[in-house]
């Protein structure tokens, strides 16, 4: 315990405290002293004589040890410095109790509580926190899942993409670098609602692409719950496409066909619907499953259309087409029958087997008909300029063949041109490059008899 006391005591003047005095009272003279003086100093008594100073002493007693200092006049008074903040052992305060959250009772600064729990090191132990251990970790970047409407904006574009080259290792090829898990299903599910859109030949692609991707991207849950989504929505896709209910009938038994999907698939679901739709659907496919050597037969479920077939196939078609459009002059018949072919990257062949007949013909009437069938398909955009440019340019080549059995073809094909250029079917450009047959003359005697080629 430690306590402290103020004091007042007497001390002895020192010499210089007398002198001081002495100084004061003017009894100090330069030079000697006389001894008058002297006598008096020596006479004079002490007490008298010496000056009373009056000091402040301070006493502490610490651990049982009394110790006193002296204290300044000059400094505060002793109450003043009992009652100061400032620390008596010459450090600072220090930090506040309880981290200033309170004093004696109190539980202290939120959070407080969880410095005094020591850290738990045993991975057993309910307080292990794995993020507060010195472990050696990887940090590596992950892709978040896809959702649907971001995965419908990938894919889309990709699917009409298919349709045109019809190369399902580039569908594969992209689709594997998706990050997709949970929602495979529904690539062949936005193929197969574009395909119901299109004709045949884009739906047998998106059966061949299903059949692709099975085994490599696809399961058969991924190929089923891609159809019971279908079947589930077939109200929505039937406001697009009326016939979805049979088409996707048709989907379906090709998917079995193909081994994508189990037979049971259909026959789970018998007895369970009650949209007429999703009925009408899953007869269709029982129908086409059932009949004799369905399997096989589904092969072509879709008919062999588009770019499948032959050219040779195609060409006999086309030659018959125009045929009987050159027979009956039915030009809405000729085009309904042009489209269903669906090859309008082999319209060229159109246009070679017009001109081809009319120059054959060597008519005017089968001239007039050849113009108006290509007017009314080039207005219409059914077939494009760069059709037409390939199939006149390729009756200019075979030209020297066909003037074999038609002396006049060269004639004939400049009147055809210029009819096509007159309706604005072919350009001047086109029109420049057509052939020009020479014809022979003989010239005067003084040309020597010799035959001359001239242009007309």
């Amino acid at each position: 315990m430690r306590r402290e006391m103020a004091t007042e005591m007497e001390i002895p003047p020192t010499n210089e405290m007398l002198q001081d005095g002495e100084m004061a009272n003017g009894s100090m003279l330069e030079g000697d002293e006389s001894s008058d003086v002297m006598a008096f100093k020596e006479a004079r008594p002490m007490h008298k004589a010496k000056r009373h100073l009056k000091q402040t002493f301070k006493t502490e007693e610490l651990n049982g040890v009394t110790m006193t200092s002296p204290v300044n006049e000059d400094s505060p008074s002793l109450a003043a410095a009992k009652n100061s903040k400032k620390s008596r052992m010459g450090r600072g305060r220090g930090l506040p109790k309880k981290g200033g959250a309170g004093g004696k009772g109190t539980w202290g600064a939120p959070g407080s509580e969880i410095d005094a729990i020591p850290e738990a090191t045993d991975h057993h132990d309910p307080n292990y926190d794995s993020d507060c251990q010195d472990l050696d970790y990887e940090i590596e970047e992950v892709s978040l899942e896809l959702s649907s409407a971001e995965l419908a904006k990938e894919v889309t574009p990709l699917i009409k993409e298919y349709f045109e080259h019809g190369d399902s290792n580039e569908v594969l090829d992209f689709v594997s670098k998706l990050h997709i898990s949970v929602n495979k299903h529904e690539v062949p599910e936005i193929a197969v609602s574009l395909g119901m859109e299109r004709h045949d030949p884009q739906r047998e692609m998106t059966s061949q692409l299903i059949s692709d991707l099975y085994g490599r991207f696809l399961s058969q849950d991924d190929i089923a719950e891609t159809f019971d989504n279908l079947i589930e929505n077939l109200n929505d896709l039937s406001l697009d496409t009326p016939d979805a209910a049979n088409l996707l009938g048709m989907f379906i038994a090709r998917a079995v066909a193909d081994d994508c999907l189990p037979p049971k698939f259909v026959q789970g679901y018998r007895g369970k619907v009650k949209c007429t739709l999703a009925r009408q659907a899953l007869d269709k496919a029982d129908v086409l499953l059932s009949m004799n050597h369905g399997i096989v037969r589904l092969d072509n479920v879709w008919g062999c259309g588009g770019g499948n077939r032959p050219v040779k196939y195609l060409t006999n078609s086309i030659r018959m087409l125009v045929q009987e459009y050159f027979s009956s002059g039915d030009i809405q018949e000729a085009t309904r029958c042009l489209k269903e072919l669906d090859v309008p990257h082999f319209y060229h062949e159109l246009v070679y087997q017009a001109i081809l007949m009319a120059i054959e013909d060597s008519t005017d009437k089968s001239a007039e008909m050849a113009v108006r069938l290509l007017q009314s398909l080039s207005t219409s955009a059914i077939v494009t300029r760069d059709q037409l440019k390939k199939g006149m340019k390729r009756i200019c080549d075979d030209l020297p063949d066909i003037s074999v059995d038609v002396p006049n073809a060269h004639v004939i094909l400049e009147q055809l041109g210029t009819k096509l250029l007159e309706f604005k079917v072919i350009s001047e450009t086109l029109y420049r490059d057509l052939p020009v047959r020479g014809r022979k003359r003989f010239v005067s005697e003084g040309d020597g008899g010799k035959v001359k080629n001239t242009l007309q």
